[in-house]
């Protein structure tokens, strides 16, 4: 093979001169064959270049994919700031540090995209040092100091690096030191130290992400030599082998995952191969915390393909272990249940792109993909402290650790989507009045069905809130254990009753029913019914307002308060029991 080694000029006015020499060709080993090469690209501002530095090696043969990739990286108005005032630092100081834009920032700059998360890596330098340093000039050129946070090292759970955090105009930027390892025999925790770009490069979690953009010479730099074109070819592998890469730090196996969903690349057979090790798998369990595994979930649920993340964390054996199923459970969630997870995910990915959407926020998409996902664990509980809990609620809380909000809403979307069974019949009149079969001492207005499915539908609506889209969508997949793979036609047709059954509440002018307040507050409830403090039935009272008020739509305070009055008296003289009289709210 030969190798070009690319020198360049740079005449007046920004003009390039090349020269081209070529060298003495060099014998490939057997699995790899490496050369050097410097390619130069006109940078779009102040006429000046930016190269790409590369150490390129040749590997196992991938499946090649051609993904659009920029030729440079274009520095914004604002990025130029915090660059020209971070190397001002440099020169104030006298500091010899390089400074690098690491990972990230640099990949999805080179995509086209835009991206604030900027992490600095130091040459020679830890992230609290520099951070004083940016103080420190501040002050000299009477700028406001700006605040930062240390982020401490915590090796027992693979994170190794001492992070300081600082926003810059307004951007928050990470500052790090390039490191390098030494291992100790019989050790998976590593000995820290200096290290060089190179070094560090390697240490990275995959090459798409170990690519830096030299601040102090305007270069990117692939030191890997596998980066740019990894990038480009839409391939995910490891700097290392992917073993070592991974028992360096086993959250980098849901990493790795993680970006092929998102970017839609093909994950090296080879890394697979090594995530599905006993050993990788038995380091994640053990060495990384459920809280920075939560984040890697919520990120893949909230990505580009969530089911393309989750297939491939069943495919090496990765979701069981980190979702961690208590084992007083193990003989009732059979194989079959734990395949209806997926089965779940992707009939509610089919169904909410026809029922549309872009009517759920991000968040309510989020949570309706975790209610799916979890949907075949609806029916089982665990012991949590001497009571049970809904299991979803559990592994949400627990083995994601994810915010007990996040469990709660999963938990009453689950239980939302089981009520709107009833709420379905009287909707399309298919319970033949049997409310008001039951309720024997309803006055004239609680009668017509028109009221019935303004107080069963209000009810519902008001108990799961702005959710009410997710739990009327799950609702149409709570066979799904049975009927995991839909066809096209099914999925219309469930679809379509998701469809049928909005349309019918928003004809009722409930689709935002919670956030109407009531008529009548505790007070004025009180003062109607002539009572100075409240009473053991006061919650029946509330619910029947509820109820009326739902019925009387367009009604006023006042209305409402005549009518309580005269409703307590009517019930007063009855022989009945209040409780007797209330409608029965599921």
């Amino acid at each position: 093979m030969v190798a070009l080694r690319c020198q360049s000029l740079v005449g007046a006015g920004g003009r390039a001169l090349f020269s081209l020499s070529r060298t003495r060709a060099l014998r490939p080993s057997p699995l790899q064959t490496s050369c050097q090469c410097l390619q130069l690209h006109l940078f779009p501002r102040r006429s000046r270049f930016v190269a790409f530095c590369c150490e390129t090696s040749v590997i196992a043969p991938v499946q090649p994919r051609k993904i659009f990739m920029e030729n440079s990286i274009h520095i914004s108005t604002l990025e130029e700031k915090i660059f020209d005032t971070l190397k001002a630092v440099l020169i104030h100081f006298e500091l010899k540090t390089q400074l690098r834009v690491a990972g990230g920032w640099v990949r999805d700059k080179l995509l086209g995209k835009e991206s604030h998360d900027i992490d600095i890596a130091l040459e020679d330098m830890h992230g609290k040092s520099f951070c004083e340093r940016v103080n420190e000039y501040l002050m000299s050129i009477n700028e406001e100091t700006k605040h930062y946070c240390v982020i401490q090292s915590n090796p027992d759970q693979s994170k190794h690096l001492e992070t300081a955090r600082m926003k810059v105009f307004g951007v928050e930027i990470d500052f790090v030191n390039l490191r390098a390892e030494n291992y100790a025999e019989e050790s998976r925790i590593p000995t820290m130290k200096f290290g060089s770009a190179k070094e560090d490069a390697y240490r990275r979690d995959l090459t798409i992400n170990s690519l830096f953009y030299n601040i102090n010479t305007g270069l990117i730099e692939d030191f890997t030599g596998r980066g740019l074109s990894d990038l480009r070819n839409g391939v995910i592998a490891t700097p290392l082998p992917p073993k070592t890469t991974f028992l360096d730090d086993p959250l980098r196996v849901l990493r790795a995952i993680r970006f092929a969903a998102r970017f839609n690349y093909k994950i090296q057979e080879e890394l697979k191969v090594a995530a599905m090790d006993v050993d990788v798998g038995t380091a994640l369990e053990k060495k990384v915390s459920p809280e920075r595994v939560g984040v890697e979930i919520d990120l893949m649920m909230t990505g580009a393909d969530p089911v393309r993340a989750i297939q491939e964390l069943i495919d090496v054996n990765i979701f069981w272990i980190i979702l961690r199923l208590p084992q007083e459970l193990e003989d009732e969630i059979t194989d079959s249940v734990k395949r209806s997870c997926l089965g779940a995910l992707i009939a509610m990915m089919k169904v909410l792109a026809v029922f549309g959407p872009d009517k759920l926020t991000t968040d309510q998409r989020r949570l309706a993909l975790y209610s799916a996902l979890f949907l075949p664990f609806k029916s089982f509980k665990v012991t949590e402290k001497k009571r049970q809990v809904p299991l979803t609620h559990s592994l949400i809380k627990h083995s994601l650790k994810l915010k007990t909000h996040d469990a709660l809403m999963v938990t009453q979307i689950h239980e939302a989507a089981d009520e709107f069974n009833h709420i379905w019949k009287v909707l399309f009149d298919e319970e033949n009045g049997n409310i008001n079969n039951s309720n024997q001492g309803a006055r004239d207005w609680e009668l017509t069905s028109r009221s019935e499915k303004m107080i069963r539908a209000g009810f519902w609506m008001g108990n799961i809130k702005e959710l009410w889209r997710v739990a009327l969508v799950l609702h149409a997949l709570l066979d799904v254990i049975t009927c995991t793979d839909l066809g096209d036609t099914e999925v219309k047709q469930r679809a379509g009753k998701c469809l049928a059954a909005e349309a019918a509440i928003m004809e009722l002018g409930l689709e935002d029913i919670w956030n109407v307040k009531p008529l009548l507050d505790g007070k004025k409830i009180m003062s109607a019914l002539g009572l100075e403090k409240g009473i053991p039935g006061m919650k029946e009272w509330q619910n029947h307002v509820r109820k009326w008020q739902l019925c009387h739509m367009t009604a006023t305070a006042e209305e409402c308060y005549e009518w309580l009055k005269d409703e307590y008296q009517h019930k007063r003289q009855s022989p009945l029991k209040m409780e007797e009289l209330s409608v029965h709210i599921p």
